[in-house]
């Protein structure tokens, strides 16, 4: 790390790091257990100087890019729902410093900068639950398709020095997410709860090599994320994660059938 790296934010308390199951983009209006999970947890939250969510739903390909702009816009990046959901806004300031700083942080991988995209529905559904008064400011860092599960951890460790600088890492995806395969109303698949277990004892012995493991190209990984991107922002938070951290899970339950809200808290 060079000397000047940091240099633009503040140290604090090492803050918390988290992996959220985000789900059906109307938990971002119902009132159900995941938003209410959401919200309690983001209560319980110390106030970050800045939040850095890792979501499924920016993926790249040959590179990784961070958002520098200043005022991030709502993006609506879905098809088919109530238009209360499309008219949703989360008017949270940019984070350019901190962005900056992560561009200048990570050696694993060339990291650009971007001013056009701004907060997917990963990222806006989730933190207008947590931080509902959209005055934190955030940004985002895309994922890498070109890159393997093990890759992204390598990139992720480099974020860790974020979490004494007042950076709130959040990792927004599912432990499983098959859109094919959703079972409205029916119980979670025998392969959709086998997998989640699997993560979940990797998770808990604090083995984020193994996580990143199981995306292995096996049928059960492939019937769990037929496409990687709702799996690769777990290893984000488990990256920085240390043995000061203490582990708690929430919203231990599956939707549809086959999409895993597991989530989890480092702290």
């Amino acid at each position: 790390m060079s000397d000047l790296a940091l240099s633009r934010l503040t140290p604090t308390p090492r803050l918390p790091a988290l992996f959220v199951g985000h789900g059906n983009p109307m938990n971002a209006i119902e009132d159900n257990s995941y938003s209410r999970a959401w919200a309690e947890i983001g209560a319980g939250l110390p106030r970050p100087q800045a939040i850095l969510c890792v979501s499924a739903h920016w993926t790249t390909q040959g590179g990784s890019l961070a958002h520098v702009g200043q005022k991030p816009r709502t993006i609506h990046d879905f098809g088919g729902f109530p238009q209360e959901l499309f008219r949703q806004q989360y008017p949270a300031p940019g984070a350019p410093e901190a962005a900056q700083e992560t561009i200048d942080l990570v050696r694993a991988a060339h990291i650009r900068p971007d001013e056009q995209w701004g907060l997917d529905h990963g990222a806006w559904s989730v933190l207008m639950r947590m931080f509902p008064k959209a005055d934190i400011p955030v940004f985002q860092l895309s994922l890498d398709l070109g890159r393997s599960p093990r890759a992204h951890l390598d990139l992720a460790r480099e974020l860790k020095p974020l979490r004494e600088r007042g950076v709130l890492i959040v990792g927004s995806g599912n432990l499983v997410h098959n859109l094919m395969a959703l079972n409205p109303g029916g119980a979670a698949y025998d392969w959709a709860q086998t997998f989640d277990e699997a993560v979940k004892a990797r998770i808990a012995a604090h083995d984020a090599a193994g996580v990143a493991a199981t995306l292995d190209g096996s049928r059960l990984a492939r019937l769990s994320h037929p496409t990687p991107e709702h799996f690769l922002p777990v290893l984000y938070p488990l990256a920085v994660a240390d043995e000061k951290d203490e582990l708690s899970f929430f919203s231990e339950s599956f939707d549809l059938g086959s999409i895993s809200m597991r989530s989890f808290l480092l702290s």
